[in-house]
Order: structure tokens, then sequence, then C-alpha cells
């Protein structure tokens, strides 16, 4: 059994995605970031970062418990457990994983840099907004290439790299990008989101967005974007 600690963030959605996959039982445990949830002492024992996602399984290696947080170590160790969506061969796991690293370190902050400059702190920072809007236009060239040579980021066969990159791919809209200028990364998210397992976990994530939302209020945003973000902990 996994224990699943996560939001209805994109990344969060990762690890939603990679257990209906692999086909996985899973708890969902919510971790409402909107009020403070992640600044909790029993999920700081598990996520020190104080981010979603992050997993506990509960028969690790040996049998014993094992955590692990940040999205990619939590596919890559989904997929090592299960030994689903991860090439066995050392060239087939370098391709996926040099696209999964992209997709952490490259796609994810400046998404989620535009998603900021163009929504909470818009006002006064149009400069910011483009400088993130382009890089994520630019990036999202790159994963255009790509699926111009091979049907999946790794390859010929779906992998942690897609799930990774789709969950913050999808966040488009947000951004300020226009997918259409890269058709075959639109036609990509498209045959992801048409997936079983991508619908599966499309309703988990719908179901604790209705069970336990909250609004995106003052005090929500002082805790992501103010000064409760950088407290030492």
């Amino acid at each position: 059994m996994i224990d699943l600690y996560t939001w209805t963030t994109g990344n969060g959605r990762k690890i939603v995605m990679m257990l209906e996959e692999a086909g996985l039982p899973y708890e969902i445990h919510p971790v409402n970031i909107r009020r403070g949830d992640q600044f909790k002492p029993e999920f700081l024992a598990i996520s020190p970062n104080n981010k979603v996602p992050a997993i506990v399984d509960r028969d690790g290696p040996g049998g014993k418990p094992l955590a692990v947080f940040e999205s990619a170590a939590c596919l890559m160790y989904l997929a090592e457990k299960t030994g689903k969506l991860m090439p066995s061969d050392i060239g087939g796991r370098y391709a996926v994983m040099q696209w999964l690293i992209l997709s952490v370190a490259g796609l994810g902050p400046v998404i989620g840099q535009a998603h900021y400059f163009h929504g909470p702190g818009k006002d006064g920072n149009e400069r910011a907004a483009e400088r993130f809007t382009s890089e994520t236009r630019r990036v999202f060239g790159v994963l255009e290439k790509r699926l111009g040579e091979t049907p999946w980021l790794g390859g010929d066969e779906y992998s942690i790299a897609d799930i990774s990159t789709y969950g913050r791919a999808n966040g488009y809209k947000a951004a300020g990008v226009d997918i259409d200028e890269t058709p075959r990364l639109k036609h990509w998210i498209a045959r992801i989101e048409a997936r079983p397992a991508s619908i599966r976990a499309g309703a988990v994530i719908d179901d604790i967005r209705a069970k336990y939302d909250t609004p995106l209020d003052a005090a929500a945003k002082e805790l992501l974007y103010g000064k409760a973000q950088y407290q030492r902990r």
C-alpha cells in the first residue's frame, strides 16, 4: 500500500497518474496547501521541503516503510518498484531520465513562474510575465521537436517522462501560452488525457477538489506566496 500525500496541483496529479498506470493500491492523504497543511510537522517529517507530492511505501525495501519526496523521485521509485514505465536497458533508461529531468528542472520552474506572473503577481510585473512565458514557449518548442522524432518523450513507449512533463505542460493556459503553436505537443497532451489511467487520476483529483478545496483568499495567498513560505522550519 502506498500512502500518497498530495494536492490538486500539476505535480500532485503526476503521482496519481503513475499509481493508476501501475495498478498499485494507494490511499490519498490531502495536503491543503491553501490552509498550510504543508507546514505541519507530520508532513515535514515526510517531505522536508514542504512540497507535495510525497509518498510512503508501507511495504518498502526489506518490508519496512519508506518515505520519498519530490515528484521525480516518487516516479522513479514507483517505476523501479513495479518495473513499469521505465525501460530496463541503460540506453532506454537514460533516454527517459533526461526528459524527466528536463520536465522538473527546466519546464517546471519556468511554467510555475509564468503562472505566478500571469496571476497573483501580475500587477507591475509585465516583463517578468513575458520572460517566463517566452521561456515556457521555448521549452515547448524543444518538446515539439522531440515529438516529431518519437511518439513519446522517452522513445517508443509511454513512460514516467511523459507523466512528469504532462503534469506541468497541461497548465499552458495559465502560463499565457498558445498550444496551437505546437501541434505535436497538443496531440501528445490529448493522447495522455485519453488514457484510462489518466481519466481515473483526473477523477481522483476532482474528488479531492470537491471535498477539500478552499478559496484562494488573502490568507491562502500569504501561505503560498508571502513570508510564511520562507520561514525556516
